[in-house]
């Protein structure tokens, strides 16, 4: 009996290693960019604030006794030569006499001026990094084949247990928990039980976290209503002309995204409920794209009275059509077929990020926190959640984004 069960516990040590190893060597390189990306991003960034200080003084034709800065050097890289040619600013790694610089340029009348900061340290401290990752690594997987030799039996369907949790959490259900018993005489140590409580204590706080930020922003949408309203009235009593209009659209503009947080905060506290009522889909879906006042084509292949929330289909309608006429391009169409709606225009289609994961809030294209598709989809999300509406976006194969609604198909309540 010892035989196989040690073959199997160095079969387990073997494959938790080769796996530790895998998740290591995949965790190493992402650090590795992260890190680098950060270090040289530092220095690129000087580089970059010692061109804009150059430059100030090369316009004013004053000297700065900036010994790393000069017109057309001779050893400036070709790709910054040839996009200084271009009218552009930019810098790149290259080399100055044999040791590595990071060298930034920008045009100055026909020529391009340059700067360099030393990069021999920076290298430096990438390799010292990497060594330490690859060190990091070495030691991580001989402990964990050690913990899989010895303890794979016994913590293998916990874990999967706490998998199971972190998956549910991940996937937005924040009230998952562990529940693992937290009992235990204090002499020894049981990792998974640590794993599990430290998993439900993040979980705890991202759901208080995310609470506070709904609350939060909530309330700053609630505080600004009553000065913003007071200044649209104020707006209104400057004198006609360019100026008061420019203040009106960016109030009102401010007005508009104000009453938009105030309808997501109220989406995401869960408390909205539908007033229900029978609705001739086909004659709605036309006074709603009529009421938007744009030029969108609406076709009624087969009608179908449905039990809905006017008001509610009202805003999702509003603006799908909204944003087919802002981002896409026409000609935007509204067809209604029994309770589907699909909503289409013939732009640039949506991005694959809205399609795979939906509509996030807030437009951005901050690299670091990825890129958002504003207020609008978000709405139409909260409102077809609490409608009960199946909503798809996709792309059409030939071009244009293309928004799927079906409205579920209810009884009436029952009266008596």
């Amino acid at each position: 009996m010892a035989g196989p069960l040690g073959s199997l516990r160095w079969k387990i040590a073997v494959i938790t290693t080769a796996v530790c190893c895998a998740v290591a060597a995949v965790l190493g390189i992402l650090v590795h960019n992260v890190v680098a990306r950060q270090i040289v991003g530092e220095i690129r960034k000087d580089t970059l604030a010692r061109l804009d200080h150059a430059m100030g003084h090369y316009e004013y034709g004053t000297t700065h006794g900036d010994v790393n800065s000069t017109l057309d050097p001779p050893q400036l890289p070709g790709p910054l030569k040839v996009l200084v040619r271009h009218g552009d600013t930019g810098s790149m790694v290259g080399d100055l006499d044999g040791k590595p610089v990071m060298w930034a340029a920008t045009p100055a009348d026909g020529k391009a001026l340059a700067v360099w900061l030393p990069f021999g340290e920076t290298r430096r401290r990438l390799t010292d990094i990497d060594t330490a990752i690859l060190a990091s690594a070495a030691l991580a997987a001989g402990l964990v084949a050690l913990a899989g030799l010895f303890l794979a039996g016994r913590i293998s369907r916990r874990l999967a247990a706490t998998a199971a949790v972190a998956r549910r959490i991940s996937a937005g259900d924040l009230d998952a928990r562990t529940d693992f018993p937290t009992g235990g005489d204090g002499r020894h140590r049981d990792e998974v039980r640590d794993v599990a409580a430290a998993l439900d204590t993040m979980a705890e706080t991202l759901q208080s976290r995310l609470e506070a930020e709904k609350r939060f922003t909530a309330d700053v949408a609630h505080d600004l209503r009553t000065p913003l309203t007071g200044s649209l009235a104020a707006a209104d009593l400057l004198p006609e002309g360019r100026p008061k209009e420019m203040i009106n659209d960016r109030l009102k503009a401010l007005h508009a995204l104000t009453e938009d947080l105030l309808e997501i905060s109220r989406l995401d506290s869960g408390v909205e409920r539908a007033d229900l009522d029978r609705v001739e889909l086909g004659r709605a879906v036309e006074r709603i794209v009529a009421a938007t006042r744009l030029d969108t084509e609406v076709r009624v292949v087969h009608d179908a009275v449905v039990l809905t929330d006017r008001r509610r289909l009202d805003r999702i309608l509003a603006n799908l059509v909204v944003n087919a006429h802002k981002h896409g391009a026409p000609p935007v169409e509204v067809t209604v077929d029994g309770p589907v709606v699909l909503v289409r225009d013939h732009g640039p289609g949506y991005p694959w990020d809205l399609i795979a994961q939906g509509p996030r809030r807030f437009r951005t294209e901050d690299p670091g926190r990825g890129k958002g598709h504003g207020l609008g989809l978000t709405i139409v999300a909260g409102q077809a959640a609490v409608l009960e509406i199946e909503l798809e976006f996709s792309n059409s194969p030939d071009g244009g984004a293309v928004t799927r609604l079906r409205l579920p198909v209810r009884d009436p309540p029952d009266s008596g």
